[in-house]
This record gives C-alpha cells, structure tokens and sequence, in this order.
C-alpha cells in the first residue's frame, strides 16, 4: 500500500481534484487536519474509511499512524489544508516514512492564496506593476524564519506579498513593510476562503490592522498586500500585443 498526501484545497468539498476526490472514496483510512478543514470534505469518503483527525497529534504519533495501516495493507490518505507544497510538514512526514521504508506520493490542491485572490477577483501578477509573488509567513509561536527571509527584505521588491500566519501581528507586520509599500497600499485579508465561515477585510497597509482587530480574526487567514490588489493601473500583457510578432 502507498500513503498518498492529498492536498484538501482552501475547504470547500467542491474545490478538491477529480484525482483527490477518487483517492479518498478508496482510502481505507483518512488522516486530516479537522482545525482547518471544512467537515463537508470528508462526505468524499467511503461510509466505512476510518476517519482521524489530526489536531491533537504530533507528527510522531501522525506517523505510527500512517505506518500501523501501510503494514496492514490498508490504502491511507493523508489530507494537507490547501497545497501540500506549502507549510504541510511534508517534508518531515516523508522523512519519517522514508525510515520506515513506507512509499508515498503526493497530490496537488488548490493553494488558500489562490482562493483568496479569486474571492476578490484579482490578478497577482499585474503587468508594470507586480511580476513577482512572494509567499512566506511570519515567526511567533512557530517554527523560526531563516535569518536571510526577513519582511524587510521581501519587502523591498515590492512584490505582492501574501502573509501566513500573520493574522495576530498584522499591526507590527504592517508598520514594518509601510516604507516600501506605502500607506495607502491596498490590503485584503481572507478568513476561511470558500468555507461557510469565510470573510473579506480590505484595506490598506495603515488601516488594515483596525480591520483585522475589530472583526476579531485570530487564525486561518491569509493576508495579501501589493498593489496589484488595487482596481485601477497596469500595463498590458506583451504576449497578447496584436504587434508583437508571431
């Protein structure tokens, strides 16, 4: 049997993969991380999948898990909130299977940032005014950033900025990257993008600190800041030019 890491997407049960809704009707076993996932998701799996939510587990204890039903010779999908290519333990979960001799594979899935950005109808890559995205987070009650991945740096290509785990310091966040953003940079915070629960904040880099306080957000929220977020400005795209040559 392989242990399949499947990316849940953002947490509607409808912005899953055909490939991610097939693997969990034939999972004998489902682990998910039920802090973030919308319980609708799960109506993909077989009535009689066992079901174990992750919440509460380390990842020692998640993997115990994934090898108990890997020599039992049942099928198991590891479900990962949005992509498992962004802040999914992938790598130390694979590590540890890779120890135990246990294969595995790994299926993509719709990133929250990209469900935020189609929420509000926005391009992040504007031509002439923003190429590039730079997608990172912010260090308080979690994992260290490496010394050369400060905001400050990012920061200063201007690039549109999306923000992970940033919800509880977006006012300390927001002073920090004002100088290079300015303070009428748009910002625009999305709360459970696509689960019932979901709500938009936008703003700018100086009010959107009162926003996120007022509306009381503490977790699963992305924040995006750049001005490729605003409604106005913006070149042309050069592969679509009538004259460029073909």
């Amino acid at each position: 049997m392989t242990v399949h890491f499947v990316g849940s997407g953002p947490g509607a049960a409808d912005l899953l993969t055909v490939r991610a809704t097939r693997m969990l009707n034939a999972a004998d076993v489902v682990l998910y991380p039920g802090t973030y996932l919308d319980p609708e998701v799960l109506t993909h799996c077989a009535p009689g999948a066992e079901l174990v939510d992750t919440q509460g587990l380390d990842l020692d204890r998640i993997t115990g898990r994934l090898v108990a039903a890997h020599r039992a010779g049942r099928d198991v999908v590891r479900l990962t909130s949005g992509d498992p290519s962004l802040y999914s333990a992938l790598s130390e979960q694979t590590r540890r299977l890779d120890a135990h001799g246990v294969p595995w594979d790994v299926t993509p899935g719709v990133p929250a940032y990209a469900a935020a950005a189609a929420l509000v109808g926005r391009e992040l890559t504007v031509p002439l005014v923003a190429q590039s995205v730079v997608l990172t987070r912010t260090s308080a009650r979690s994992t260290a950033m490496p010394d050369t991945e400060s905001l400050s740096a990012f920061a200063a290509t201007r690039a549109t900025l999306v923000l992970h785990l940033a919800i509880r310091r977006v006012r300390e966040l927001m002073a920090e990257i004002e100088p290079e953003y300015g303070a009428d940079c748009p910002v625009v915070v999305v709360y459970r993008a696509s689960q019932p629960e979901e709500a938009v904040l936008r703003g700018t880099v100086a009010t959107v600190a009162g926003l996120v306080e007022e509306a009381g957000l503490r977790q699963a929220a992305v924040v995006l800041v750049g001005r490729a977020l605003g409604s106005e400005g913006g070149g042309e795209s050069y592969l679509y030019d009538p004259a460029r040559p073909r």
